[in-house]
């Protein structure tokens, strides 16, 4: 499906590096006669030989995935996915999503206080989320860097996973995820940091 695709840019650079050779008649080696450059360095008469110019190219990529934009403007039936939000006063908030999208920043782009305070990074647990029972088995397992933040956050259930390492599937459709009533956050005096 193109809605899961990696869209990928590459953009050609060429750098110009001038590389300085030194004066090898100011080098205490060239005295000893111990410098490897010593020959090669006495043919070189003009100043403007000192310098050499180095053209180097190089090739980068740019990749922009659906779930980092957090675009859920699904176009094809086949690309929608419905998610339902619980968020901690118990309010239900129904989502259209697509395939591919992180539910971290889904949560974002909707306006559902789901922190992720380390931006999707796997350093924290403040995407902590409860799974509902139908789809958290449709889930693939997660890595135990996810179990290790996971051991951290507060009420963990046996559902619980973090959004931020939820991508959306068609099997995911229909799914339900609930906030906990509480994260574990550095802000003590109840701030909410707004997504970048």
């Amino acid at each position: 499906m193109a809605a899961s695709a990696a869209v990928r840019s590459s953009m050609g650079l060429t750098l110009r590096l001038s590389r300085v050779i030194p004066d090898c008649s100011t080098c205490p080696l060239y005295r000893l006669k111990s410098c490897v450059n010593s020959a090669a360095n006495l043919q070189r008469g003009g100043s403007f030989d000192s310098f050499r110019t180095i053209n180097r190219h190089l090739q980068t990529s740019i990749g922009l995935y659906q779930n980092e934009e957090g675009s859920s403007n699904a176009e094809e039936p086949d690309d929608v996915v419905n998610v339902m939000y619980i968020d901690r006063s118990g309010q239900r908030i129904p989502v259209k999503a697509k395939v591919g999208d992180n539910v971290l920043y889904l949560a974002h782009k909707n306006g559902i206080d789901l922190e992720g305070a380390c931006e999707a990074s796997l350093a924290c647990s403040t995407c902590h989320v409860y799974v509902s029972a139908a789809h958290f088995d449709k889930l693939p397992e997660p890595d135990e860097r996810e179990d290790d933040m996971l051991d951290m956050a507060p009420m963990l259930q046996e559902n619980s996973r973090l959004g931020c390492q939820i991508i959306l599937t068609p099997e995911h459709d229909g799914i339900e995820l609930t906030l906990p009533k509480v994260t574990r956050n550095f802000y003590v005096d109840g701030h909410v940091p707004k997504p970048h």
